[in-house]
């Protein structure tokens, strides 16, 4: 694991309603009962909890412009941070009512994903590895080298800071006591500092694990039968409905080898893809997030090698 100090981008998820219900999502929308939508003194703690770390400040849901005061939230930003630094993660809710002000704050880029191709994939993070692997030196050795850890980034929601986006999300879903307080610098921490969250969540989750991913477009989660138990217990609407399917298969360090091709940080090209649908400024944007991002991931892997 990398240092959260390292990340690329720390993510404020200021709200987990979303206009989708994606089969495996990674923050579970479906088994929330009721959404929660960040406080704006919070979003401000969160803002000012980042000062002085170096990389970008995603704003993340969810569907981030749900939120009744995404205007103000993106005010609150141009106020406090440097707009090259912020960035958007959205389905394109609302665009013509916020591009605008949504140019004006995400100098970063805006990632677009409507998640409506049935060829994009989503890793069942509720299958949970401890489940399924029996060989526990195996298991931290996959967990050490978990690929949503090293690529995506940590995450701020309403109940604090956390190493790692599904993490935080899990600690909603399954009432755990809530993430690091905002202090100041909160993030500065080596993987030795936040082996507490590691132990509580990734061994409840399958981010590391290598294992086949379906469609996000299928109506069912795949859920081991422990954390099956879990949201039962707390009424997951997605459970009473029956939108679930159990996966209680155990997999050794063989059975891992025949996953062929397995490379979920690899969605699909959605500007390629979805380019002919989409107006110029659009294209832009997207186009603008990916260079930025990997001209931003050179410049910080220079200065990290010196």
């Amino acid at each position: 694991m990398k240092p959260l100090y390292k990340a690329w981008l720390i993510q404020i998820e200021i709200t987990n309603a979303c206009t989708h219900q994606c089969a495996n999502c990674t923050r579970f929308v479906g088994h929330h009962r009721k959404p929660y939508f960040m406080e704006l003194a919070m979003v401000e703690r969160a803002i000012d909890s980042l000062a002085g770390f170096r990389g970008g400040i995603g704003i993340m849901g969810g569907e981030p412009t749900l939120h009744p005061e995404f205007p103000e939230i993106c005010a609150m930003l141009r106020r406090k941070v440097s707009v090259e630094k912020c960035g958007l993660w959205t389905s394109g809710y609302k665009w013509e009512e916020y591009k605008d002000i949504i140019k004006d704050t995400y100098k970063l880029g805006v990632y677009y994903n409507d998640h409506s191709d049935p060829e994009q994939r989503h890793q069942p993070v509720l299958v949970a590895i401890d489940e399924v692997i029996d060989d526990k030196n195996l298991m931290w050795r996959l967990i050490d080298d978990c690929w949503i850890q090293k690529k995506w980034s940590p995450s701020i929601n309403h109940k604090g800071g956390f190493f790692c986006e599904v993490a935080a999300a899990q600690d909603i879903l399954l009432d755990g006591p809530g993430g690091y307080p905002l202090d100041p610098g909160w993030w500065d921490k080596t993987p030795e500092q936040f082996q507490d969250q590691v132990k509580r969540y990734c061994v409840r989750c399958s981010g590391a694990l290598p294992m086949l991913r379906p469609s996000n477009q299928e109506r069912k989660d795949l859920i081991s039968p422990a954390n099956y138990e879990r949201l039962k217990a707390l009424n997951s609407p997605k459970i009473l409905r029956g939108d679930y399917e159990i996966w209680d298969r155990k997999l050794d360090e063989e059975a891992l080898k025949h996953v062929k091709r397995w490379k979920p940080w690899q969605y699909l090209g959605f500007f390629e893809k979805r380019k002919k649908d989409l107006k110029l400024d659009e294209i832009w944007l997207i186009r603008g997030f990916h260079g930025l991002r990997r001209l931003f991931n050179r410049v910080r892997g220079f200065f990290a090698s010196r």
